[in-house]
């Protein structure tokens, strides 16, 4: 088990706040249906979220492997290079899957929404990541870092339907 993710499990605060808002549950590692890599690079379901989707290892190694989010709806992206970087992209904008043109103004949108619903979010992020020891960008920051990672991922992080043979749909518009 990962560093990061016994520091989760460890951490009922944080566990709390990746459950929601974050939307980042470990118990919740099984896509329900069959798929793979195109370019046959190991896949790992290591958590998911309360829609069915799930969040994905790519590779060997341990959580430095580059992490595949795929929706209920067959979508898929790469979204971070890490569980480090996954969990200050959730950390910092759980909003994330609505802002697909990655823009401050959609951000801002989403997070004010988020803030309304729960006005200690700020207080309960910044405690999360303290116990997760770990040092958060700026909303800006996660986000330009998530348009590179999205945008840059080449045709080795495509998610295939097994049964089909198809690929899934990109999840930000490209």
């Amino acid at each position: 088990m990962s560093a990061l993710i016994s520091a989760i499990a460890e951490h009922t605060e944080a566990a709390r706040f990746l459950d929601w808002p974050g939307d980042f549950d470990l118990d919740r590692a099984d896509h329900g249906e069959e798929v793979h890599l195109a370019s046959g690079t190991a896949l790992e379901g290591f958590a998911g979220d309360g829609a069915g989707g799930t969040f994905f290892f790519c590779g060997d190694g341990g959580e430095e492997r580059p992490v595949l989010y795929a929706d209920s709806e067959g979508r898929a992206a790469l979204v971070a290079i890490g569980l480090p970087e996954l969990l200050r992209l959730l950390l910092v904008a759980p909003w994330w899957r609505d802002c697909p043109g990655f823009s401050a103004a959609e951000s801002a949108r989403a997070g004010a929404e988020y803030r309304e619903d729960l006005p200690d979010l700020p207080l309960r992020r910044d405690r999360a990541a303290a116990a997760l020891g770990l040092v958060l960008p700026t909303e800006a920051e996660v986000l330009a870092r998530l348009r590179e990672v999205v945008t840059g991922a080449g045709e080795e992080f495509v998610l295939i339907f097994t049964p089909e043979g198809s690929p899934y749909e990109p999840l930000f518009a490209g």
